[in-house]
């Protein structure tokens, strides 16, 4: 069944689903909060959305940040489908739902699908964040890059005040093996405030992190070539100015510039897999030069609030990426013309230059108020390429992709109990890759350039229905629209006579997702319960061999249970639960059937992540948590992963001026295997443990 057959055979499901429990009613008073979810495009009210929608507040990222600054370790506490942190400065095969996500920043793409090199997680420091927004499974509301979901991360905004100003300052040190060399220590300052028409905000952190260490108190194995987050030096430089040109019209402009590099003080010590002896570290200089990432992000933005009635927001956006890997001696970079075989070192560099521009304008008070209709236009360029540092050799040809995407989206408040959302986008898509010869190691065949294009009409369709004012159904259907590693693909071409307009690895991945759920909210509970699918009849699963990851196109299915529960047990004390059980499948012999299971470089664990948080008095509050990975089998015995309980544990204490605090990862000390580690390659130079037990003291003022 084509795609289009599947959207109208579920069609007529997804509208019947709310109705079934027509003319339920309550007489029971509910008052709900109204959040307002800026990603939708269309401003959708959270409540009303067809599809689980997440908003991570800045009282939740203050609490992770006071446990750990690793922005993976964030959002996979509050996100129990997103896979685990590995703790390093790459995160390949961090996922959410089984899929890629597309992270952005304000609205504008950190994500680089081109060529993923899984640095997009550390492109901002989180201290300058206001919120996260996080769209569930597929959807093709930003454009490319979102089968997984979308992490909108919102910066901070100015607050109301002529002058207001932040400082922090806090140090990091493991329990064991405490010393100047795992020391870490990070400091932020801020300022924003009003004056007239004009609204400003600036931003600077810094961070210096020292060797971590695991629970035996050994040193943990520093990632030489992927990028470690340990031993790094990083900074945040974030600016916005805003102007009122009148009530209803408003323009900004906005830079964050992040920057974080290795130190270069340790060398990986191989370790043993079979033994189980962990991949440690050592004092040493790593050949080469040390691995960063560097990212600039910027954007122009106007809103006008009252255009005839109707609502105009316009953004022009660039993004300037560039992350260098650590330097290697493996085959892939042997080339006899240069160095003989088995001596040459060499490292890869990403470059990705991206602009674009999102257009959209809403009319909400069609029909007596009852629909709102939001149309727009996307523009999205992005150039990219990868090479080799130290030689000046292409690995990956400059890539340059083009894209148009007209989109419309509608709401429609049916009844007073039913909403029906539904929308269309439509990619206009086109790839330009000159002639070029690969490495050595490939053969060295000349591929012959082309300019592939692509066109993909994507829809989505969803309701939500109130049985009572507390409990409410809601169903979705949505469509994501990505393409495959495009550097992976075309570096790892080895046969001659290949042709980049006829390549069928370069065709994009269309991703259905099918959604059903429930919520529920009343006094103190919030409940909300979803089922989804996710279907890829030309997906991209990753794949490593001889050290070297690989493109594989193949027919996927990933499919999962969300859950997610609080309760306020009175005004001081509120309690958390989110559960995600996901399975994925694909077809490894091409014939229709989805016969093997994807591992843990596609696909997370069963996890469930509870909380506590409490406001004791006035001064002193608490926060408790506890992450569960559970056990997972696949289909490489070697890739067995036995799950852990992390506990991490914080208290902040008001003084008269500014407030301390104090936290504690890995409460009880856990020694473990991460789950990159165990379940997404069998390899002794990654065979990484986690973390152990680590103090964080910190003081903060505002003024």
């Amino acid at each position: 069944m084509n795609r289009d057959a599947k959207f109208r055979a579920l069609l007529p499901l997804i509208l019947a689903a709310p109705v079934i429990a027509q003319g339920a009613e309550s007489s029971e008073a509910v008052t709900l909060d109204t959040m307002v979810i800026e990603t939708s495009r269309a401003k959708t009210e959270q409540d009303k959305s067809p599809q689980v929608v997440t908003v991570i507040t800045r009282e939740q990222i203050e609490k992770q940040l006071a446990i750990s600054s690793d922005s993976s370790e964030l959002l996979s506490s509050l996100l129990p489908a997103y896979t685990p942190s590995r703790q390093k400065m790459t995160a390949s095969g961090e996922t959410f739902r089984g899929r890629t996500p597309l992270l952005m920043i304000d609205g504008v793409p950190q994500s680089n699908p081109l060529r993923a090199t899984g640095r997009e997680g550390h492109t901002i420091d989180f201290s300058m964040v206001e919120r996260i927004e996080v769209i569930h499974g597929a959807s093709a509301l930003h454009g490319l890059g979102a089968t997984g979901g979308i992490i909108n991360i919102i910066t901070r905004r100015p607050e109301q005040g002529q002058v207001n100003q932040h400082v922090s300052v806090q140090a990091t040190l493991p329990t064991s093996n405490a010393g100047s060399d795992t020391l870490g220590y990070k400091t932020d300052y801020r300022v924003d405030g009003t004056s007239g028409n004009v609204d400003y905000l600036f931003g600077l952190s810094h961070e210096d992190q020292g060797l971590f260490v695991d629970g035996n108190g050994d040193p943990i194995g520093v990632d030489n070539t992927q990028g470690d987050q340990m031993d790094t030096r990083s900074y945040d430089l974030i600016a916005k100015l805003g102007y009122w040109l009148d009530d209803d019209k408003r323009v900004q402009g906005s830079v964050n510039h992040y920057r974080i590099k290795s130190n270069h003080n340790y060398v990986s010590v191989t370790g043993d897999r079979d033994a189980g002896i962990p991949t440690t570290s050592e004092r040493g200089t790593p050949e080469g030069d040390a691995p960063f990432n560097k990212v600039t992000t910027s954007s122009l933005t106007y809103e006008d609030f009252d255009l005839n009635g109707m609502e105009l927001s316009a953004q022009l956006f660039n993004q300037q990426f560039e992350s260098l890997f650590g330097a290697t001696l493996t085959s892939t970079f042997q080339d006899a013309s240069i160095a003989p075989v088995g001596t040459l070192y060499d490292q890869s560099r990403v470059l990705a230059s991206k602009w674009g521009t999102k257009i959209n304008l809403t009319k909400d008070d069609l029909f007596d108020d009852r629909l709102k209709v939001t149309g727009g236009f996307d523009i999205l360029f992005d150039q990219t390429e990868q090479d080799l540092y130290q030689t000046d050799r292409t690995w990956v040809p400059e890539v340059n992709y083009t894209n148009y995407a007209p989109f419309v989206q509608l709401e429609l408040q049916a009844t007073d109990a039913l909403v029906l959302q539904g929308g269309v986008r439509h990619e206009i898509a086109k790839l330009e890759v000159d002639t070029y010869t690969t490495l050595a190691s490939a053969n060295g065949v000349t591929v012959d350039g082309g300019s592939p294009e692509f066109e993909e009409t994507l829809y989505n369709v969803g309701a939500v229905y109130n049985l009572t004012p507390a409990l409410s159904l809601f169903a979705n259907y949505s469509e994501g629209f990505g393409m495959p590693d495009v550097g992976r693909v075309l570096r790892g071409i080895k046969t001659a006579d290949q042709d980049v307009d006829t390549f069928l690895d370069l065709q994009p991945i269309v991703t259905d997702n099918i959604e059903v759920g429930t919520r529920f909210k009343r006094d103190k509970l919030d409940l909300e319960l979803s089922y989804y699918r996710s279907d890829s009849d030309l997906g991209s699963r990753l794949e490593r061999i001889d050290d070297v990851y690989y493109v594989r196109r193949e027919k996927t299915r990933i499919d999962g249970v969300e859950a997610s529960l609080g309760y306020r047990v009175n005004d001081l004390h509120k309690v958390k639960l989110a559960y995600s059980y996901i399975r994925g499948r694909y077809d490894s012999d091409d014939n229709g059937t989805l016969d093997a299971k994807l591992n843990g470089l596609n696909i997370a664990p069963n996890r469930l992540i509870t909380s506590w948080s409490a406001n004791w008095n006035d001064r002193l509050d608490t926060f408790l948590q506890a992450n569960y990975a559970f056990d997972r089998s696949f289909d490489n015995p070697n890739l067995e992963f036995d799950g852990y309980l992390l506990v991490d544990a914080s208290a902040g204490y008001k003084l008269p001026h500014g407030q301390l605090n104090l936290s504690v990862a890995n409460l009880f000390d856990k020694e473990y295997i991460t789950y990159y580690s165990q379940s997404a390659l069998a390899n002794d130079n990654r065979y990484f443990m986690g973390r152990g037990r680590t103090l964080t003291l910190g003081y903060s003022l505002d003024f």
